[in-house]
C-alpha cells in the first residue's frame, strides 16, 4: 500500500507543476499584452509628433514603423501563447483526474485496512 501512497503524492506533484507552468503562461501573456499596449501608445505619440499616421507614408517615422512591428511579433506570441494555454488546462484536467483517481484509491484502502 506504500506504492500507493506515493503514486498519491506523485499525482499531486504533477498537479501542482501543471498548475504552475499555467500561472507562468497567464503571467508572460500578461506581460506581453502589456508591453503591446505601451507600445501602441509610444506610436500613437510618435504619430502625432510628425503628424503623419499612415505606416505606407515613405515619412513616417522609422521608430513608429519599429514599434509597430514589435507590437506585432507581440500579438503573434500571444496568440501562440493562448493556444499552449489551452492545451495546457487541458492537461491540467487530465492530471487533475488522475489525482483524484488515486487519492480515492488510497482512501479506501486506508479505510478496508482501518476496518481490518
Amino acid at each position: 500500500m506504500k506504492s500507493r501512497d506515493s503514486l498519491v503524492r506523485l499525482k499531486e506533484f504533477q498537479v501542482n507543476e501543471k498548475r504552475r507552468q499555467l500561472q507562468q503562461l497567464q503571467m508572460m501573456m500578461s506581460e506581453f499584452e502589456r508591453m503591446a499596449k505601451e507600445l501602441v501608445h509610444q506610436i500613437s505619440l510618435e504619430e502625432s509628433k510628425s503628424g503623419i499616421t499612415d505606416p505606407t507614408h515613405f515619412a513616417y517615422p522609422t521608430f513608429a514603423k519599429a514599434a509597430r512591428q514589435r507590437a506585432d511579433n507581440l500579438q503573434v506570441s500571444i496568440r501562440e501563447l493562448k493556444m499552449q494555454e489551452e492545451a495546457a488546462e487541458a492537461v491540467l484536467e487530465e492530471v487533475q483526474a488522475e489525482y483524484e483517481r488515486a487519492a480515492a484509491l488510497e482512501n479506501r484502502d486506508v479505510a478496508v485496512r482501518a476496518r481490518a
